[in-house]
């Protein structure tokens, strides 16, 4: 899971106040409703200025981020939201619905839905920059102990000796050359 795996949160928390901000502007008057949204996301002119995947998750999500349930959207629950995000990360169901904008590489969001309860630490069904980056850095860190581990464990000088050694030189000792000292002696 090298690269920007942390970077996630940041991009959703990002994506969705642009996106936010995108349907604010085209309805300035109404504000951000559900049947705004659903109208945006069915008009083939914004098709390549609207993030579709944002504006989805907007939309399926709409009566639990309109705190207030007044129908409009707000700027401050989606403060709120995008706070809320910043902060205690994503659920694992949030991640599955935002990771569909492509912003991301697939292969680290599925590292990180596959190994979610692993990542995170305070299993409360959030996964935070933080806990990606913790995570990330120690599964780097078992990648280069298990390189290490196959080296030596690979290293032919070990079982054939090292032929640039002398002969009085105790480390030279291959196993096949202890198992066969006394053989020759």
């Amino acid at each position: 899971m090298r690269g920007s795996g942390a970077s996630i949160i940041s991009n959703i928390s990002s994506g969705l106040t642009n996106t936010y901000a995108y349907l604010a502007s085209l309805y300035p008057e109404d504000g951000v409703t559900f049947k705004n949204i659903t109208a945006a996301r069915n008009d083939t002119t914004n098709y390549l200025t609207l993030n579709q995947s944002f504006a989805s998750y907007l939309q399926n999500n709409f009566t639990s981020l309109d705190k207030d349930g007044d129908g409009v959207l707000g700027a401050d629950e989606m403060n709120s939201l995008t706070s809320m995000i910043s902060t205690a990360g994503v659920s694992r169901e949030e991640l599955s619905q935002l990771s569909a904008t492509g912003a991301y590489s697939s292969e680290t969001v599925a590292k990180i839905l596959e190994n979610f309860d692993e990542i995170d630490q305070n299993h409360d069904g959030r996964v935070t920059s933080a806990e990606i980056t913790a995570y990330t850095h120690s599964c780097n860190m078992q990648e280069k102990l298990d390189e290490e581990n196959y080296k030596k464990a690979t290293n032919m000088s070990l079982f054939y000796g090292d032929e640039n050694a002398s002969s009085a030189d105790v480390s030279s000792y291959s196993i096949l050359s202890y198992k066969y000292k006394n053989f020759n002696s």
